[in-house]
């Protein structure tokens, strides 16, 4: 089945102005948040704006010969080859890119990027990166289960209003995946009326939702009706917290966690091979997070959390590649970090860590059983006259 690249294929000789913005083109521009562009594409001070072709150039010209780019362990490493077929193509080559952000405070556990992308229609196209490779961008995702507000969040509505002074004719687009996505919506709420009233559209790509008090807020209500939410069929990252609007549901060529990829959702034309629902591995997910969650206290969350985490800065990592390249060494740590917690942590901790493990095999086991079923049908269906 297609997927993005194939979506380039199809549509990349035609224009924005030929052809609409579609859902595809938005989580294209999100995903290219995931690329370091420091250098190349230009932040606030009043510097040209750079095409997609020539930033595409200056970041592989900045590379050795012969070396990959290496975005992490959950960061889907066809971006690279992404953004070489988006610079070769008449769709996207032209569209300029400014207002480059991109930090992470280790001490402050927080991590954000985003760019703003001159999509050629008359708008811009806010693209918040999701969480990367470093721990200090996962434990800020954690502490949005009982945050009312983390630094990146606030940054993300610091960023729309200063994109949105510097174009004031244009129309909005927000969008991010992962919690680039949490971003997006954070920042279409938390923005003055007089932005909130230019923004178009608002995309939040498998990324995790809110508190209750967010939802029903009246910023919230005003924003509702623009938000798209799109998860892949078996969703773990796109369901965890609230979402106010309804989610459209796409169907994936992974499974379990490993669908969070956005480039295994399958394409059809313009837009996602749509689904009724998500399947029942992804409704048992749903239901057992929200169970799990409900039943902790926003201290017991603060305390899961900070256990978490010193778990896995026991051995001095400061990345999941780290963690996956040292975990010899990291397994040791974390054991030791283990038995100085107290015993409710330590059980939050293996529940979670059993709820990934469970969600993944069975989503397999079900895919299994589907195709069976799929198979049983298709002779069913030869064998009538």
């Amino acid at each position: 089945m297609a997927n993005l690249m194939d979506y380039l294929d199809w549509r990349g000789d035609l224009t924005v102005k030929q052809a609409p913005f579609n859902e595809v083109d938005n989580l294209i521009l999100s995903e290219l948040a995931y690329l370091d562009f420091r250098g190349i594409v230009p932040g606030d001070k009043p510097r040209r704006p750079i095409t997609l072709q020539q930033a595409a150039q200056a970041f592989f010209d900045r590379l050795p010969d012969g070396k990959t780019v290496n975005l992490g362990v959950l960061v889907s490493d066809a971006i690279p080859e992404m953004l070489r077929r988006l610079a070769a193509s008449h769709r996207f080559r032209d569209m300029t890119l400014f207002s480059l952000e991109d930090w992470t405070d280790e001490e402050r556990d927080a991590q954000f990027a985003a760019l703003a992308v001159d999509t050629g229609d008359g708008a811009v196209y806010l693209s918040f990166r999701g969480t990367d490779d470093t721990l200090a961008g996962w434990k800020e995702d954690f502490h949005m289960t009982f945050l009312p507000q983390v630094p990146a969040q606030r940054r993300a509505a610091e960023y729309v209003c200063r994109v949105g002074r510097r174009c004031p004719r244009k129309k909005l687009r927000l969008g991010g995946h992962s919690k680039g996505g949490n971003l997006a919506v954070w920042a279409a709420v938390n923005v003055p009326e007089r932005i909130q009233g230019r923004i178009a559209s608002v995309w939040s790509n498998d990324g995790p939702g809110f508190r209750d008090d967010i939802l029903g807020s009246e910023a919230y209500g005003r924003v509702k009706p623009r938000i798209t939410t799109i998860i892949p069929k078996s969703s773990v990252v796109g369901l965890l917290l609230q979402h106010g609007e309804d989610y459209v549901v796409v169907d994936s060529s992974e499974e379990g966690l490993w669908q969070h990829d956005g480039f295994s959702w399958k394409v059809r034309g313009a837009g996602f091979v749509r689904l009724e629902g998500v399947t029942r591995q992804g409704k048992r997910n749903d239901q057992m997070m929200r169970q799990w969650l409900q039943g902790m206290t926003f201290q017991q969350r603060q305390r899961f959390t900070e256990g978490l985490f010193a778990i896995l800065t026991a051995s001095g990592a400061k990345t999941l590649t780290d963690l996956k390249e040292e975990r010899l060494k990291a397994v040791g740590g974390m054991i030791r970090a283990m038995k100085n917690m107290d015993k409710d942590t330590r059980d939050a901790l293996t529940f979670a860590a059993g709820l990934l493990f469970r969600s993944n095999v069975q989503a397999r086991v079900e895919s299994w059983q589907e195709e069976a079923e799929e198979k049983r049908e298709e002779r069913v269906r030869r064998k009538k006259p």
